[in-house]
């Protein structure tokens, strides 16, 4: 049984069986809750999970239900964020886990800056080194990395 955070309304408790599902669903024996600031998404979220929580804020104001959680997805969403909101979230994210939590996140692995095609937003990758410092930071150990075919950059961290 787990329980997982979703910051733009993903869900996960092991990196594999994110990427094998393609986010098609949870598994069995899980319970998956949702945030995020779109109302269009997050009508989306409760179309595709109608019992599960959500709510309709930015991650910078959401109390993640006052709650903690097995893991914490944020799929297309820290390099929205300046760099300043990036640090915080991920010690808000540490704050969430429970202890051996697990938090997935994609941001490019080099340092960068660009127009988000999705959002129209700038974006801001921080880069490896500094995602990697920023989590050991906050008690996160970065356990892997990846990169599928469409060039999505996963950073894999797990609470101490």
């Amino acid at each position: 049984m787990g329980e997982g955070a979703a910051a733009g309304c993903l869900d996960t408790r092991h990196r594999m069986w994110v990427r094998d599902t393609n986010f098609g669903g949870v598994a069995p024996g899980f319970t998956v809750y949702g945030v995020d600031a779109s109302a269009t998404l997050v009508s989306k979220f409760r179309e595709r999970f109608p019992n599960a929580p959500v709510e309709c804020s930015s991650v910078e104001d959401s109390p993640f239900f006052s709650r903690t959680f097995d893991a914490v997805v944020a799929w297309g969403l820290i390099f929205i964020l300046q760099a300043k909101a990036q640090q915080r979230l991920i010690g808000k994210v540490a704050r969430t886990l429970n202890r051996q939590g697990h938090f997935l996140f994609t941001s490019p692995k080099q340092v960068c800056t660009w127009m988000d095609s999705m959002t129209d937003l700038p974006s801001i990758s921080l880069g490896h080194e500094v995602y990697e410092q920023e989590l050991g930071a906050h008690g996160l150990v970065l356990v892997g990395n990846d990169e599928d075919e469409g060039e999505n950059y996963y950073y894999f961290a797990t609470k101490s």
